[in-house]
C-alpha cells in the first residue's frame, strides 16, 4: 500500500485531456488510478492503471478495488472518458446511440456510484464531470444532439449529487469545456475550429487541468459548471 495522501481516479486517461489530469495530479502529490480501454501499465509506482470500458460495471469494480487495494483510500474522481459524435440528428444510427449513451452516461453512473460509496465511508470526497459547453450554447453547423444529451445528463447530475452528498462531506462538480486541442483534431481544422468561440482560439489541455485543480482546491464550491469555453456559454456571437 503507498503512503500518498490522497488518490484520484482519472477515466479516459491514456491520451488527451486525460493523460494531462493524470501528469497534474502525480506532480501535485496525488497517486492516480488511470483508466482507459487500451491503457499500459505504468513504471510509476503511483499510478494504477486499469484497462477496461467503463460502460462494463466489471471495469467500475476493478478501478477501485485495484485502486483501494494499492493506495487504500480514493479522495476524487475525475469522469474525463467521454465519446463525441457529430452528426444531423436523423442520421445518429443505434450503434452510434448505444455508444454514447453506454460510455458518457452508463460509464459515469457505475465509476461514480463505486466512487460515493467510497467517499461516503471516508466523509469526504470530490468528484468532477467533464462536460461540453453545447449543452448550454447550441451551434449551428454543429449538430450534436447526443452530446447535448448525454453531457447535458451529467451537468443535470452534478447538480443533483452536490445537493445530495453535500452534508456528508463530498462535492460534485463539472468542467464544461469549448473545443479543445487534443490531437483528436487534426491541424487542418483548427482555425475552422478556433472560429466557434468569441475569444477566437481553441481551448488548452492545460486550462482544462487548471480548471478541474481549481475545484479540487476550492472547498466551497458544489454543484458548479465551470465553463472553459472561450465565451461560447454567455450567448451568441
Amino acid at each position: 500500500m503507498s503512503n500518498v495522501s490522497k488518490v484520484a481516479v482519472v477515466t479516459g486517461a491514456s491520451s488527451g485531456i486525460g493523460a494531462a489530469l493524470v501528469k497534474a495530479f502525480r506532480e501535485a502529490g496525488y497517486g492516480v488510478v488511470a483508466n482507459a480501454r487500451s491503457i499500459t501499465p505504468s513504471a510509476d509506482p503511483g499510478i494504477v492503471a486499469v484497462s477496461g470500458d467503463i460502460s462494463s460495471p466489471e471495469t467500475a469494480e476493478r478501478i477501485f478495488r485495484d485502486g483501494v487495494d494499492r493506495f487504500g483510500r480514493i479522495d476524487t474522481l475525475v469522469n474525463n472518458a467521454g465519446i463525441f459524435t457529430a452528426k444531423p440528428f436523423t442520421q445518429f444510427t443505434a450503434e452510434d446511440w448505444a455508444a454514447n449513451i453506454g460510455t458518457n452516461l452508463a460509464g459515469f453512473f457505475h465509476v461514480t456510484q463505486h466512487a460515493l460509496r467510497r467517499m461516503e465511508a471516508q466523509g469526504s470526497g470530490h468528484v468532477v464531470q467533464i462536460t461540453t459547453s453545447l449543452t448550454d450554447q447550441p451551434i449551428n453547423g454543429v449538430p450534436a444532439v447526443l452530446a447535448s444529451l448525454t453531457k447535458g445528463g451529467l451537468n443535470a447530475a452534478t447538480k443533483s449529487l452536490a445537493i445530495e452528498y453535500a452534508s456528508r462531506g463530498i462535492r460534485v462538480n463539472a468542467v464544461s469545456p469549448g473545443i479543445i486541442k487534443t490531437p483528436m483534431h487534426p491541424p487542418e481544422t483548427h482555425a475552422t475550429l478556433a472560429s466557434l468561440h468569441p475569444l477566437g482560439r481553441m481551448g488548452t489541455m492545460q486550462e482544462i487541468v487548471d480548471a478541474v485543480l481549481f475545484l479540487e482546491k476550492a472547498a466551497f464550491v458544489t454543484g458548479e459548471i465551470l465553463h472553459i469555453d472561450g465565451g461560447q456559454a454567455a450567448g451568441h456571437w
